[in-house]
């Protein structure tokens, strides 16, 4: 029996029809491809009500077990695509296979294209001091008619309230996008978005993690062939292994446990 759910968007969207989701321990992921993906984002857009776009990874689902305001995010997602083809192997073993990767790099150039062509203006938010710049370099030479209306690189303090970011949140308000790349890597890019979501409004929240590293040429992506076949999680942590070894070695492992206990919940 396949563990699908037909799951509406966020309240705060409700014209929007409902769209099939699989559940993968406590959270919930749209079976969309890349080019899904990309034409359900521009109804967001379309629908000028804002909205929030996350891609949860194996990290994602580790995390969002135990974190309540992470899993809040999740829970108001208009979309979750899946990032990770070892999420996708957990799919397909609980019955509910997914069609493809759709990480937040994944996205980024696509959507770049789609803006470019829709005339959509675009701001990056989040990364090292100088990256969403340079990405903004590279991305508009490669779509020379794409807007991006502004970066910035602010200090986000989640333990604070979104009103201490005030800055922040007027700077992308001024600059009037309708797509918001939060590069600030999990959970702080999906609890803050929650938190931002109608300020912003209507830009459409996209979190993206390292993909604008990934864009400026500041981090290296693994080939597409590791990705491929699952490994890119053991290709960043031979280029990282300092700051990526407790994810990857201590608490990752502790997806496995929950595809077991899902596994063997629905069978009982």
């Amino acid at each position: 029996m396949r563990d699908v759910s037909q799951s509406s968007v966020s309240s705060a969207c409700p014209a929007a029809p409902p769209r099939s989701r699989v559940r993968i321990g406590r959270l919930d992921i749209d079976i969309l491809n890349l080019d899904e993906a990309v034409d359900a984002i521009g109804e967001l857009v379309a629908r000028r009500r804002g909205g929030l776009v996350f891609t949860p990874n194996v990290d994602h689902v580790v995390l969002v077990d135990d974190n309540p305001a992470l899993r809040e995010a999740y829970t108001e997602a208009d979309l979750s695509l899946v990032d990770g083809v070892p999420v996708m192997w957990a799919a397909r073993a609980l019955g509910s296979p997914l069609p493809e990767k759709v990480s937040g790099s994944d996205l980024v150039r696509p959507l770049v294209a789609r803006a470019a062509e829709r005339g959509w203006g675009i701001y990056f938010l989040g990364g090292r001091q100088g990256v969403a710049s340079k990405a903004k370099e590279v991305l508009e030479r490669e779509f020379p008619t794409v807007r991006i209306v502004g970066v910035s690189s602010p200090d986000i303090d989640l333990s604070k309230d979104a009103a201490e970011s005030s800055d922040a949140i007027e700077a992308v308000r001024a600059a009037k996008p309708d797509l918001l790349f939060l590069a600030l890597g999990a959970p702080k890019q999906e609890i803050w978005g929650l938190r931002i979501r109608e300020a912003v409004a209507p830009a459409v929240i996209v979190g993206v993690g390292a993909s604008l590293d990934f864009v400026a040429g500041e981090v290296k992506r693994a080939p597409r062939w590791v990705s491929q076949i699952g490994f890119e999680w053991l290709y960043r942590l031979a280029r990282e292994p300092r700051r990526l070894w407790r994810r990857y070695l201590l608490r990752d492992p502790k997806f496995l446990a929950i595809v077991v206990r899902q596994a063997i919940s629905r069978r009982s």
